[in-house]
């Protein structure tokens, strides 16, 4: 088997959707309006985050999480040179490392709380 997409709950999933696609690159792959605003972003490959909003299930307080407990990882070229330009567009920065191995991990909050994660593997994961 092979995983799908990853669905995260949230409470302005057009804002959210389209902030994604604007800063983070990934576009829309099928949009189901009602009942919950659904969006289904992809990016270049083959990976689909679903953002919607389900208001009869709890939408978790993203911002008062620990990064470590729920993030979207997204690999950078650039870290700290992505980590600025989503600073501008309304990010908060958590955390920085730089690992013995070489990678360079940023950890931020987008205008949501919930945790962005911006890597450079020193070796690549797969």
């Amino acid at each position: 088997m092979k995983i799908e997409h990853v669905a995260i709950n949230v409470a302005a999933p057009v804002a959210v959707a389209s902030w994604y696609c604007k800063h983070l690159g990934l576009r829309v792959v099928r949009h189901v309006p009602q009942p919950a605003q659904t969006h289904f972003l992809a990016d270049s490959e083959t990976t689909i985050l679903e953002i919607y909003c389900n208001p009869p299930d709890e939408i978790p307080d993203y911002g008062s999480m620990n990064p470590l407990l729920l993030h979207l990882a997204f690999t950078s070229a650039d870290p700290a040179a992505d980590s600025r330009r989503l600073i501008a567009a309304g990010a908060v920065v958590v955390e920085e490392a730089r690992l013995a191995d070489g990678s360079h991990l940023i950890m931020l909050r987008d205008p949501w709380g919930l945790a962005l994660q911006l890597c450079r593997r020193a070796r690549p994961l797969l």
